[in-house]
This record gives C-alpha cells, structure tokens and sequence, in this order.
C-alpha cells in the first residue's frame, strides 16, 4: 500500500509541476506577442539600426546598416532594365542625354526600349533643369558642354 501512496503522490506532483508550467507558458506566449507588436511599432517609426531575425529560431542580430526605408505596396526600388533582360553599359539618365540631338520627347521614349516613358521623362526634366538640355522648337538639344563632359566621359 505505501508505493501505491508514493506513486499518487508522485503523480500529484508532476500534474501540479505542469500546471505551472502551463501557466508559465501562457504567461511568456502573451508576453512574445507584446513584445512582436512592439517591435512592428518601433520597426515602422525607427529610422536607426534595427535586429534582423535569423531563421525560424527567432534569434537576433544587430544590422551593420540603417533600416531601408518603409516601401509602400507596389513600389519597386529596381532601376529600369532594357528590354531582353540585359543591363546596357549606361543609365538611362546618360542614355536621354546622347539622344538628346534634336528629336523631340516622344523620338526618345521610342529610342529607349524597355525604359518607362515617365522615368524617361523625369530624366529630361532633371538634365533640363541642371542645364545639360535645352529645348527649341518642341525638339531637345544637349547644350555644348554637356556634350564636351560626354565625350570626355567616353
């Protein structure tokens, strides 16, 4: 009859043991996903360095860099590919520019294949504005030094 006591004691034991620990699991589980919320919080507002998480396991290291901007949905940071998926030597700012002798806005969107017609746009209005094109006639023409720096350039 005394191992019989024993061994319901024993079991009393380990059943009250894992209700602590249940307890305590639950306790840790509310805990993590405070802490999870928080961290999607202060990852959106941070702009320093932040804990990259490794793997499934959870563990953190610092970054060696500063967090990259929050993108929103739909935005690409890729720069614009020609078409046939080869990278051409030049961007695509330099490219407008070597066309720019004469054609007018359209002549070059046509000239540059794969590149989108406002990305192509934004780089007139920038070389415009720095001065490196000039418009006559509805027609766009590199001015003489911007085409002295290219030529060098090359």
């Amino acid at each position: 009859m005394a191992t019989l006591d024993e061994i319901t004691r024993e079991k009393e034991r380990i059943g009250e043991a894992l209700a602590r620990i249940d307890a305590q699991r639950e306790k840790l589980v509310s805990q993590l996903s405070e802490l999870e919320a928080a961290e999607r919080v202060f990852a959106r507002y941070s702009k320093g360095t932040q804990a990259k998480k490794i793997g499934s396991t959870g563990t953190q290291l610092p970054a060696t860099t500063a967090a990259a901007p929050v993108q929103g949905r739909g935005q690409q940071t890729t720069t614009a590919k020609p078409a046939g998926g080869k990278r051409s030597s030049s961007s695509l700012s330099d490219q407008v520019l070597a066309l720019a002798t004469g054609k007018t806005q359209k002549e070059i969107t046509a000239a540059c294949k794969g590149a989108r017609p406002n990305h192509i746009g934004a780089a007139i209005a920038r070389h415009k504005r720095a001065g490196r094109i000039e418009e006559r006639d509805g027609k766009l023409y590199a001015t003489q030094s911007a085409e002295t720096v290219q030529r060098a350039a090359i």
